[in-house]
């Protein structure tokens, strides 16, 4: 891990959400297929040297896991090295002893590989799936987050919030070996990266559009807040979704329809325009799309971590129903030749 504002070293992940994909043929994937399927590009980023696994959380038809830590737990049988984690856990409509309980179960299981990465949630399904008012959406996560943080110190704890009954010298297991490790992610909000710095919890920022250096502030604000509140140097991290191929042209023409698809899907429901033309190949060239051959990709991974000094870049390596092959080669191109180039262009 690099000291804030240095860029020698950087810990190099992939990110999942479980997409709902089709094969190569255009036959769609059944959700346990698709669940396997996510332990098979785990166990290969194993293998292949990447540093973190991370799955996210969603309760909607497009995407098969709902149940990260469960999934999790399997892929910790069955790989040796690499860091498990979520992308994100919604800490808003869960219960922080159970995410707590659950990750550190994983850590066991994994020898000690477990993260949680805690966020609101960009998808609010989960919302009326468990009862929870979306008008707390703020309120929820803020005495969430405050409950976890006093679980991290696995010692007996005492809380009081409004939204839940109060605890008094309550004991959470099963207890870690050397404490759990988490981070926030945050798509933008000034308050959450303060938040953040407050806890003294690493900061995931999720850039999913825009180029990257649109964030420098947020990172300065980060670290000038943890200075302020005398925190030592905690790392900061970026989500950026991509695709990586043999070649630019195969990978963004393995992209372009899902990627397209996807995002035109979430636009409906959220009132933005139709993708217009040009707007794929602009997000490669110019914004937050990691889409290409593995110089390409590694290039453009060093220069994002050059120019916001971060200590950890998470792909997103799955992209709307993009097949289960195609993410295998980008998974091992991302392993044997991407990690090793980003770390020769940062030396």
């Amino acid at each position: 891990m690099n000291h804030p504002g240095l860029s020698t070293s950087v810990d190099l992940g992939l990110d999942t959400f479980g997409d709902m994909t089709i094969t190569e043929d255009g036959t769609a994937e059944s959700y346990p297929q698709v669940l396997r399927n996510v332990v098979a590009q785990a166990v290969l980023a194993d293998q292949v040297g990447v540093d973190a696994f991370g799955v996210g959380e969603h309760h909607r038809r497009d995407f098969a896991v709902s149940a990260p830590d469960v999934v999790l737990a399997g892929i910790a049988t069955r790989t040796e090295r690499i860091r498990l984690g979520s992308a994100v856990t919604v800490l808003s409509s869960d219960d922080p002893i159970r995410v707590f309980e659950r990750f550190a179960t994983i850590d066991a299981l994994s020898g000690g590989r477990a993260e949680v990465t805690l966020g609101r949630g960009s998808f609010v399904e989960s919302f009326p799936l468990f009862g929870f008012d979306l008008a707390q959406y703020e309120d929820l996560f803020a005495e969430k987050l405050d409950l976890f943080s006093a679980l991290l110190a696995e010692g007996p704890v005492t809380w009081q919030g409004r939204l839940r009954p109060p605890l008094t010298d309550q004991h959470v297991y099963p207890k870690t070996t050397d404490g759990l490790r988490v981070w926030i992610a945050v798509g933008g909000s000034p308050e959450s990266v303060v938040r953040a710095a407050e806890y003294r919890i690493p900061l995931m920022l999720a850039i999913i559009g825009g180029p990257a250096q649109r964030f420098a502030p947020y990172v300065e604000l980060y670290r000038n807040a943890g200075e302020q509140l005398g925190n030592p140097p905690l790392p900061i991290g970026v989500h950026s979704p991509g695709h990586i191929a043999d070649t630019d042209e195969q990978a963004r023409d393995q992209l372009r329809e899902h990627w397209t698809a996807s995002r035109n899907k979430i636009g409906s429901e959220r009132g933005w325009p139709p993708a217009q033309r040009g707007d794929f190949e602009r997000e490669i060239e110019e914004g937050a799309l990691y889409v290409g051959a593995p110089e390409t990709v590694a290039q453009k991974i060093a220069a994002t971590v050059r120019s916001l000094g971060i200590d950890r870049f998470d792909l997103k390596y799955s992209n709307g129903q993009l097949p289960h092959g195609y993410s295998m080669r980008a998974i091992e191109l991302y392993g044997t030749e991407v990690i090793p180039r980003v770390r020769e262009l940062l030396t």
